[in-house]
């Protein structure tokens, strides 16, 4: 993960000097473009509830702590002037870190080995704040729907290793919060850094096991991209 962070550090060094070097003064320009981005996610803590339908029923919850991870993906759309409209494929993966049993005299597993995946479908909106600079700060969000996947976990508890979520998919709602500028290379080319506050339905996996787990997925993004118009 350090790689990652090496890397936005570098490039966000790199575009803050570009409109000095470039000196590229109102480049508003509408039209297509595309985009692609790569940076990094950092999920919240969730819950985590299964409902094991053995005999005895047995229903438990858990707390989730992750590893921050990877977001990739990329954009295409129209810029109309003053507002962009776009549609966005992405990708956020991250590893979970530990897992904390709620029920009285709950356990604390960690030495975890299992994930946590969303690929996002996403209907976006920005509003650009254009002035006489070349960095144009923009907000807005957008709305669709994410495929999460959990993988099988294990974690080491004071029991010794134990077999935690079963692995399984689902598809859910999602919508996304987000803020940024637009770094002005050209009127063609330009670089984005952004941040993301990205969140999902509560989404349940379940297979041909017993068991299912229920959680809601969120996560804090930042990135940064080249955007290419036409």
């Amino acid at each position: 993960m350090k790689k990652f962070q090496r890397l936005i550090t570098l490039t966000t060094a790199i575009a803050l000097a570009l409109p000095v070097v470039g000196n590229a003064a109102t480049v508003e320009k509408k039209g297509g473009y595309v985009s692609g981005f790569l940076g990094i996610t950092v999920p919240v803590d969730t819950t985590v509830t299964t409902d094991n339908y053995s005999s005895p029923p047995v229903f438990t919850s858990d707390t989730v702590s992750f590893d921050p991870g990877i977001n990739l993906g990329a954009t295409g759309g129209y810029d109309f002037g003053s507002i962009r409209l776009e549609g966005e494929i992405s990708y956020k993966h991250s590893e979970i870190k530990s897992i904390t049993d709620l029920s009285a005299g709950g356990d604390h597993y960690r030495a975890i080995d299992g994930t946590v995946g969303a690929a996002a479908f996403m209907a976006n909106a920005f509003f650009d704040l254009h002035n006489n600079t070349p960095v144009t700060p923009y907000l807005g969000g957008g709305i669709g729907f994410a495929t999460l996947h959990l993988s099988d976990t294990f974690g080491s508890g004071s029991n010794g290793r134990k077999w935690l979520y079963d692995s399984g998919d689902a598809t859910v709602f999602a919508y996304q919060l987000g803020a940024g500028v637009d770094i002005a290379i050209n009127r063609r080319f330009s670089m984005d850094i952004g941040y993301r506050y990205f969140a999902t339905d509560t989404a349940t996996f379940s297979n041909d096991f017993d068991r299912e787990h229920s959680l809601k997925y969120e996560s804090h993004n930042t990135s940064v991209g080249f955007r290419v118009k036409f």
